[in-house]
């Protein structure tokens, strides 16, 4: 396979991961004749996958290690050059084991993750597909705001132009949806909040799994099942327990739920692939170009009405998304080059 083979492949799958990811979801939180009205419930199943793919993998890769230790050796008592040379996909996944100790210091980032992901469903349940992106638009605002507030960052007014086209963007939007839900919206707001403190509190929580993103995943997970665990007795059971003799003895609803988890899991890895084929800047206008597809498609697969001002709103988040990260990216690398051609002192 060529490299431009290779790229196309993994564009294409980062694309159909995503994609696939959020229509899915969007049948689980708001399809009764397949799932079950039980957002938290369902949200807590995903991660229960998710944990486990992460334990599987991690047993296998110590599986595949110890394999490796057996191999036949050369005089000089390494490994064989056959074996050195193949690097196994399941070696970048650590032995899952759960210490509370460390449990304890991922805590704080767990309690970020559930809201995250918690709204991120509440909003994809009560909104239209086609206006689930600029719904959660406001990611990049809260990233400026927190950074200047937290960190005493300062903002460039190129920064805060793009900002006001993304800000533009989602009043146009909400303005032109046809359906529009206004504990959707806010539940989108909430999902920007909480991903931009997701990943403030990443790079703060990092060092205690030894920078291992995939242990950080591990631990995240596990933290999330037990905190979702009494918020699912408060306001679920009920409508758990209904669906006892339905959708919970269902092969499609587990079948779909196992399939969401599974991709939820994947989009990590195919985000890591795509921009270690690409580059950063890439990988946002790939993820840009995807959004915009995502919400044409579904204006003709969910049927959602769709408006001028509704689609000049989606184009516009999108294009101040774009001019954000071009204008970030611009000026990182100025600090950059500064900071190598500075004297030393």
């Amino acid at each position: 396979m060529s490299d431009t083979q290779y790229i196309a492949s993994v564009v294409a799958t980062y694309w159909f991961v995503s994609i696939s990811m959020v229509y899915l979801n969007k049948v689980l939180m708001s399809n009764d004749g397949i799932s079950i009205d039980a957002p938290l419930f369902v949200t807590w199943y995903q991660c229960v996958i998710t944990a486990l793919i992460c334990w599987t993998a991690g047993e296998v890769a110590q599986h595949m290690q110890k394999r490796a230790e057996i191999l036949p050796k050369t005089n000089d008592d390494a490994p064989s050059a056959s074996a050195a040379g193949k690097k196994s996909f399941f070696s970048q996944f650590p032995k899952a084991e759960y210490n509370a100790v460390t449990g304890k210091k991922v805590f704080p980032l767990s309690v970020v993750f559930v809201g995250m992901i918690t709204f991120n469903n509440l909003c994809l349940k009560w909104v239209e597909v086609s206006f689930y992106n600029v719904a959660r638009s406001l990611t990049i605002v809260f990233n400026v705001v927190f950074s200047s507030v937290m960190l005493g960052s300062s903002t460039s007014s190129r920064t805060m132009l793009c900002l006001g086209v993304v800000i533009l963007g989602f009043f146009m939007g909400s303005k032109g949806e046809v359906n529009f839900s206004f504990r959707g919206t806010v539940a989108g707001i909430c999902s920007s909040l909480f991903v931009s403190l997701n990943s403030i509190f990443t790079k703060k929580i990092l060092p205690a799994v030894d920078n291992d993103h995939w242990r950080l995943t591990f631990y995240n997970n596990v933290n999330a099942c037990i905190l979702f665990i009494p918020l699912i007795l408060y306001y679920e059971v009920p409508t758990i327990i209904a669906a006892m003799n339905a959708q919970l003895v269902s092969t499609t609803f587990w079948t779909a739920m196992t399939v969401a988890g599974f991709f939820g899991f994947s989009i990590g890895i195919v985000t890591v692939l795509q921009i270690k084929a690409t580059s950063p800047l890439s990988h946002n206008i790939s993820g840009t170009a995807k959004a915009a597809v995502q919400s044409m498609m579904a204006f003709y697969i969910w049927g959602n009405q769709a408006t001028f001002m509704g689609v000049l709103g989606i184009f516009t988040v999108l294009g101040g998304s774009l001019m954000y990260t071009l204008v970030k990216m611009k000026e990182n690398s100025s600090k950059s080059m500064s900071g190598k051609s500075a004297p030393p002192k």
